[in-house]
């Protein structure tokens, strides 16, 4: 500032102004300093406090163990270490069994959906090492249950029990209290005696650079530190990209080697009673699994046998996706059509059409807003709810198909079900007889069927596959390639489109016109027509489900079409449903009447009695409407 030549203009006592923001400027530099000093050393006296912890851990153990010496444990490893790998998606499991096996014995990159054992020598030492599939940072709730059931069986897979559970965590990514009790949450799964066998393994070991693991959990914070802490300050790094360096396994076995000499020699053994129930539940489930495939299969074969020669191989179909958030409705738009049309990984806020033409069709597909899975309808922002109304009148006269998406890989309870069934009807009551249960990211099940996973979640999930009539399809949208599956989405579409004798979900009636009647008569007529469409329409759909459920449980599958027989009555084949509803319920009544003389006159039990009058069945008011004639009934 002295040397500075100032211009004439500038007024003194800006000079001291500056001068003084100079110097507070340094001052506040020099006392960031000093603070950040302060503040490595303290981390540098927490390091160096616990690597002396660990150490004095180590003696203690060594002690418990009759003080065995280094050399001693070199002599005297032990032949065989069974491990288990456990811990959370991407933290790298896989990748660390190969490090520790020193070859690749583990598919790295890909969910592991099952439990996988592999055994290989190394240093010495026979090694069985578990994968188990990794949980999503969340509570243990929102884990499903087929994870939960292979986490829990995974120490029952090296008996007679694991000597180490090796609690995997990716040393680049932060670890905080969400995490800390997710992973808490999911250990309890195996007891709370767990913790006394576990090592936490941190993978990534080479983006510590010149760090020491000890910095990393001290700066880390709280978490870090209670989930070291609860593991007995047990805890390695490994370097998954230096596999030819032996050295950071042999410290990892002899680690472990100290952790089994310091309980005496004894591995962790599961509850046998809650490993024979675990057991006990996924053979049930496997069961049910096959018969419920089995159900379908004759569902969809006596349905196609009831209207054979009237399939509808649709030139055109319209579909709209609904589900709540990140559910994969855009991805799964995009896996449809085969191409980026919609944007995933955004929120889609307001509805989206995107239309093309897929396998000999021209598709539609109208993407829409989500909600969130475990909140009620009322919770719904109203402009979430005015777009999911809208959404069918963007693909007029209404959408063939809405499917249901689901992201297979989380759990199902059931405030799942009730959130899902809330935002249905807000289309209409009658809007499950148009929906599929659309379930993505198939990946994520591997050699799991997707009838194992509906069945292993429960009721919930159970009940809202057979409210949407057992239909359902899985999507695989990391594999938009494979066109089968989207083939044979759009197939059981067509099918149930057949099934709906070609119609559509349309939220408001037609404006009727032509209607040719008596003043007085008018608004009984409209009032009872109407009723008698909803009565028909819903004996139609009881009689169809009472023949397709005749025919799966019947043995005999020799004729077309099924029978239906009473005790002391004929067989009497059941009628085609073709045609429109006018059409179908007039060849039901007629079947009815003709078959089966002095029962109920409909097409469910007792909604008609037969006491009821032929006076009273025969009053038949004609009405012309679009052109078409139907029939009604004045009761």
């Amino acid at each position: 500032l002295r040397t500075q030549t100032l211009p004439e203009e500038t007024p003194f006592c800006g000079i001291v102004c500056e001068r003084y923001r100079l110097q507070c400027f340094y001052r506040e530099l020099l006392h960031a300093g000093k603070a950040g000093t302060r503040e490595r050393g303290a981390i540098s006296a927490r390091e160096r406090r616990r690597l002396w912890g660990v150490r004095q851990e180590q003696k203690g153990t060594e002690m418990a163990a009759g003080g065995v010496t280094s050399l001693q444990r070199e002599e005297k490893h032990l032949s065989e270490l069974n491990i288990v790998l456990l811990g959370g998606r991407y933290a790298g499991k896989s990748s660390a069994g190969n490090t520790i096996l020193g070859r690749e014995k583990f598919k790295s990159g890909k969910r592991t959906a099952q439990c996988v054992k592999r055994q290989g020598e190394v240093a010495g030492r026979q090694v069985t090492v578990i994968d188990t599939p990794g949980w999503w940072c969340m509570t243990v709730k929102e884990t499903s249950e087929l994870d939960k059931q292979e986490i829990v069986r995974s120490v029952s897979l090296c008996p007679p029990g694991p000597d180490a559970l090796l609690l995997v965590i990716k040393v680049s990514s932060s670890f905080r209290d969400i995490e800390r009790r997710s992973v808490e949450e999911h250990l309890q799964l195996l007891s709370e005696r767990v913790w006394r066998h576990t090592i936490v393994l941190f993978t990534r070991g080479d983006w510590l650079g010149d760090t020491t693991i000890e910095q990393r959990i001290e700066t880390e914070g709280k978490a870090l530190h209670w989930l070291v802490e609860k593991c007995g300050n047990r805890y390695h790094v490994l370097n998954n990209e230096k596999r030819g360096d032996g050295t950071q396994v042999t410290e990892l076995l002899e680690k472990t080697e100290e952790m089994v000499a310091g309980h005496g020699g004894c591995h962790y053994e599961m509850d046998r009673m809650l490993l024979q129930e675990v057991e006990e539940k996924r053979r049930a489930v496997e069961e049910r699994a096959k018969q419920r495939l089995m159900k379908v299969q004759k569902q969809r074969k006596a349905l196609r046998a009831l209207f054979r020669g009237e399939e509808h191989h649709l030139s055109e179909l319209r579909i709209v996706l609904l589900g709540w958030q990140r559910a994969g409705k855009s991805s799964a738009g995009n896996t449809i059509l085969g191409r980026e049309e919609f944007e995933s990984g955004i929120r889609t806020a307001q509805c989206v059409k995107r239309q093309g033409e897929v396998a000999g069709r021209q598709l539609t597909v109208i993407d829409t807003p989500g909600w969130w899975k475990s909140r009620p309808v009322k919770d719904t922002p109203e402009l979430d709810k005015q777009e999911i109304a809208w959404s069918v009148s963007l693909c007029a006269p209404g959408p063939h198909a809405l499917f249901l998406v689901i992201d297979v890989r989380s759990s199902f309870t059931e405030t799942h079900r009730r959130s899902a069934q809330e935002h249905l009807e807000l289309l209409s009551d009658r809007v499950w007889r148009h929906t599929i249960v659309l379930f993505t990211r198939g990946g994520w099940l591997g050699d799991t069927t997707i009838e194992q996973r509906i069945e292993a979640e429960g009721k919930a999930l159970q009940w809202l596959v057979e409210k949407c009539g057992n239909r359902y399809h899985v999507l695989n949208n990391m594999n938009m390639a494979d066109c089968t599956q989207v083939t044979e989405l759009l197939e059981k579409t067509e099918e149930m489109v057949t099934r709906n004798r070609g119609g559509y979900l349309s939220i408001k009636e037609r404006e009727r016109g032509g209607v040719r009647l008596k003043q007085w008569y008018k608004k009984e007529i409209d009032k009872e027509k109407k009723n008698l469409e909803e009565e028909w329409s819903r004996r139609e759909d009881d009689l169809i489900e009472r023949m397709s459920n005749v025919v799966v449980d019947s043995e005999t599958e020799g004729s077309t079409l099924p029978v239906r027989k009473r005790r002391g009555s004929k067989e009497f084949p059941l009628p085609s449903l073709s045609g429109g509803t006018s059409q179908a319920s007039g060849k039901v009544s007629q079947w009815l009447r003709k078959n089966q003389p002095g029962s109920a006159v409909s097409s469910a039990y007792g909604t008609r009695s037969s006491v009821q009058s032929e006076a009273e069945m025969s009053e038949w008011v004609t009405l012309e409407e679009d052109g078409e004639v139907c029939t009604a009934t004045l009761l």
